[in-house]
């Protein structure tokens, strides 16, 4: 069996509201394989987005441990971590998170030069990602002369330039048409499925979460497994 290359073990998280405490996990654990495709379903407010954050070191539990690739992220400084996610780590948001006042090509390449990795190799790869999501006419145009789909296919090829092996993708197509939600969708099944990239992605549409090789909802504070028959 391939060794994990994302694991929860025991993990506890909780946040304060007013005066009440809301427990998001109790105990949970989770164990993803390389190339697997976990996808967390669920309503709003319940937790998903949390999820991500731990596995991306941008928030920490409040008890267990959170391993990528065999590295406790709640053992690393802040410095660490965020190190980290730039070299190995992509996202891919719902609301694209372009800077506008770089153009599409500066954006793709933002995440090698904030880590200091950016080589003429990178910017060649960046341009061959720009192809393959189809816009390779618009590497000097600005984010505000896209699309919304267009910006998400950007933010796709800005996840995937430093060929990481984890994706984060929070609701990716919860702000755009179902057409055009479809068309993002075909670009992860084109771009990270050969690549044999892990995808964890967050969503509450049962049509997208049937391309997932499992799917997973928070109940009472633990992660379960979805059967395939209760995802709509």
């Amino acid at each position: 069996m391939a060794e994990s290359i994302v694991e929860l073990q025991g993990i506890g998280k909780s946040f304060v509201e007013g005066d009440r405490e809301r427990v998001v996990f109790r105990d949970a654990a989770l164990a993803i394989t390389p190339g697997e495709w976990v996808f967390l379903l669920g309503r709003s407010g319940s937790g998903k987005s949390t999820l991500l954050n731990l596995l991306s070191g941008i928030d920490l539990p409040d008890r267990g441990e959170v391993l990528i690739g065999g590295r406790a992220l709640n053992r690393m400084s802040e410095r660490e971590r965020t190190l980290f996610r730039r070299y190995h780590i992509g996202f891919v948001f719902q609301f694209y998170n372009l800077i506008p006042t770089l153009t599409v090509l500066e954006n793709i390449l933002l995440p090698l030069e904030l880590s200091g990795q950016l080589t003429d190799l990178h910017k060649t790869r960046a341009r061959e990602l720009l192809d393959a999501v189809g816009l390779a006419d618009r590497a000097g145009a600005f984010p505000d002369r896209l699309s919304g789909g267009e910006q998400q296919r950007v933010a796709v090829a800005r996840a995937l330039v430093h060929e990481p092996k984890l994706v984060l993708a929070d609701e990716p197509t919860g702000n755009l048409d179902a057409d055009t939600g479809r068309q993002v969708l075909d670009l992860f099944q084109r771009l990270l499925r050969p690549s044999g990239t892990t995808l964890v992605l967050v969503t509450h549409s049962g049509e997208v979460a049937s391309l997932a090789d499992r799917v997973l909802t928070i109940r009472n504070g633990v992660l379960v497994e979805v059967e395939a028959g209760a995802r709509s």
